[in-house]
């Protein structure tokens, strides 16, 4: 009976050709697990309590505004929906969990091209479920949005 090696020989395979090529394709298996690189990995919505001074975010001064604010762990899209009222969304995908960005007045992920709107839901590209949204509550006196999941 031939050793595993004999029958790599007997094939024009050498120890080095072996090597070179199995550590290549174990490389490209774990870059294509994570996508394309692009925030892909990013954890889902976990236990958010965010509070966002509204004046530090231009974009939220009016109708159909999207601002991107820093969660605890957590990248979330505030919209400001109607004059007193804001949603809050996670920009993790549904799909493969790469952070999506703002797109005009929706969003879109770089990863495989769905696209959601402002409201969350999924419009296009690669079909998947809407982005999960958090509880608002907006504080008029103090000009503050408490995020929470």
């Amino acid at each position: 009976m031939m050793s595993d090696c004999a029958n790599c020989r007997s094939a024009g395979v050498n120890r080095r050709e072996f090597l070179t090529t199995g550590s290549a394709l174990a490389i490209t298996a774990v870059l294509a697990a994570c996508g394309d690189g692009i925030g892909g990995g990013a954890t889902g919505p976990s236990n958010v309590s965010e509070t966002v001074v509204l004046a530090n975010y231009s974009a939220l001064g009016a109708v159909g505004g999207i601002a991107v604010v820093s969660g605890a762990g957590t990248p979330i899209a505030v919209v400001r929906s109607a004059t007193s009222q804001y949603r809050a969304y996670s920009l993790i995908c549904p799909h493969q969990r790469t952070t999506v960005l703002i797109n005009g007045t929706g969003f879109r992920c770089p990863n495989h091209g769905a696209t959601f709107n402002a409201s969350g839901a999924w419009t296009g590209g690669q079909r998947t479920s809407g982005l999960s949204e958090f509880t608002v509550a907006l504080n008029t006196t103090a000009g503050t949005l408490t995020i929470t999941s």
